[in-house]
């Protein structure tokens, strides 16, 4: 193995050029990623009719000196029987690593916040949202369990599609009263009953500022001009189909995947540098493809990986247990990105793992092959683009999806479309953009190959080690932001 790696290729100039190059196009392209997200999901589910938070009555994990503190004899908890208190209300589920960072945040500061000295106590409570795959005893096990890593020392609830109450004695789902169809979604509830502060990141940008001022500002009664109305999502087909368009963008600029999105852009920028020769040679038939075409055929990966992975979910849950398999899942495709970026720096790529790398390559082409397929390989990283995010963006998808089958069948059809032509067209406009400037760098890019491909490589590794940093050490993270 030693033998085939190309070690020299680190005492080069240009590898270290195309790490600055690398490091630059990371830092704007995920910074970029993540305004865009926390722009949207700020405006996602909130109104300006300022009314009370939909009152809910869940069954809590009934842990003696936590949880039996804020219940009623039947080990429930009501959201307006603490009224007089400031609720931070956490929606979250297994799965989502998105959400352990706002668990992070809460253990950090819970103390800090029920010593503060304003009249209003602050209570947290989170409440299981993923409730149509996570069970109870899997919640109770994960958060409820001293033992456990993830132990949540304040009280939890299960959330249901009958835990809602409402005026005529009916009941409704707390996913759509909360329009948490995107998870984590975090909430600050005055005194009064009103929200007051939103967080649907685990790391905003802000550092978790402005959430934890609205704590403060509703622990002294202060909070009123923070008050804004909670959107129930709306049953109708063009509401549906709204709200599957916001859960695409969503899913497209996640927290999981904005490691990946600049390695996606960097490997399109390089496609086709050597177009002309490869046609010269025989080994592209036809022209290269066009940005939005590539985009295009990005976006049907994508879509394809979503598909099976939905399928195993609502078809096989009985089967296999989905508990932490998509955590697992995103923690092997980041070491994956890692370990396929140092070697391709090193110049071995088509050496990874003999047997398995066989397979890949009757699918996935280079420009060394016979034959050289742009449309396939575009494809093909669409499917790792979504299973990169996977831990990210299944915590919205699945839920939403859950949600749409109650709905009925012309809603379910009108929000899974909204969701896959708003993923579609994210994905063929960001390709598009970069496209318009591809043509002006195609010089530069013929004259620097091998800037271009190391950049690419240090793309790949940068993705791998912010996902694995992301999906492992919350604790760090938390302390960055």
């Amino acid at each position: 193995m030693q033998a085939r790696l190309d070690f020299g290729i680190l005492k080069e100039g240009d590898t270290w050029k195309a790490f600055g190059i690398a490091i630059v196009l990371f830092c704007v392209i995920g910074y970029s990623s993540l305004s865009l997200f926390g722009l949207t999901s700020s405006i996602y589910g909130v109104s300006d009719d300022i009314n009370e938070a939909p009152d809910w009555v869940a069954p809590s994990m009934n842990r003696e000196g936590i949880d039996d503190l804020y219940t009623a004899e039947d080990g429930t908890i009501q959201l307006s029987d603490l009224r007089g208190n400031v609720v931070i209300l956490d929606f979250m589920a297994i799965d989502c690593a998105n959400c352990h960072y706002v668990q992070k945040h809460i253990d950090q500061n819970i103390v800090e916040w029920e010593n503060l000295e304003g009249q209003y106590p602050v209570v947290a409570i989170s409440i299981a949202t993923w409730y149509q795959v996570d069970t109870f005893e899997q919640i109770n096990s994960t958060f409820g369990d001293p033992e456990s890593e993830r132990h949540m020392p304040w009280p939890i609830v299960n959330g249901g599609n009958d835990v809602i109450l409402l005026g005529n004695g009916e009941r409704g789902d707390i996913v759509e009263y909360y329009s948490a169809q995107s998870i984590p979604l975090a909430l600050v509830i005055d005194h009064e009953g009103f929200a007051v502060a939103k967080e649907n990141t685990g790391t905003p940008l802000d550092g978790w500022e402005s959430f934890d001022n609205a704590i403060q500002a509703a622990n002294n009664g202060e909070a009123e001009e923070l008050r804004f109305g909670i959107q129930k999502a709306d049953r109708s087909v063009t509401g549906v189909f709204i709200i599957g368009l916001f859960l695409g963008v969503l899913v497209y600029f996640s927290p999981c995947a904005f490691p990946v999105l600049p390695s996606y852009i960097t490997y399109y920028l390089s496609l086709g540098v050597r177009e002309e020769e490869l046609r010269e040679v025989g080994k592209l038939n036809g022209r290269i493809p066009g940005a939005f075409e590539v985009g295009g055929f990005a976006a049907l990966g994508q879509l394809t990986f979503f598909t099976i992975v939905g399928i195993i979910i609502f078809g096989l849950s009985e089967v296999i247990p989905l508990s932490g398999i998509l955590h697992q899942v995103a923690i092997a495709i980041a070491w994956l990105l890692l370990i396929l970026g140092g070697l391709m720096l090193l110049g071995w790529t088509s050496h990874l793992l003999a047997g398995v790398q066989r397979i890949l390559d009757q699918y996935q082409t280079r420009e060394t092959d016979e034959v050289f397929t742009p449309r396939r390989n575009m494809y093909l990283w669409g499917i790792g683009y979504s299973a990169a995010s996977v831990d990210c963006t299944a915590a919205a998808v699945f839920p939403f999806v859950a949600w749409l089958t109650v709905v009925g069948e012309g809603a379910f059809i009108a929000g899974l479309g909204g969701l896959i032509l708003s993923v579609t067209m994210l994905m063929v406009m960001v390709t598009g953009l970069v496209g318009m400037g591809r043509q002006a760098m195609i010089g530069f890019l013929r004259k620097s190959t091998g800037i271009v491909k190391a950049t690419g490589a240090w793309m790949m590794m940068f993705a791998g080690i912010g996902l694995l940093v992301y999906l492992t050490q919350p604790e760090l993270v938390a302390n960055l932001l």
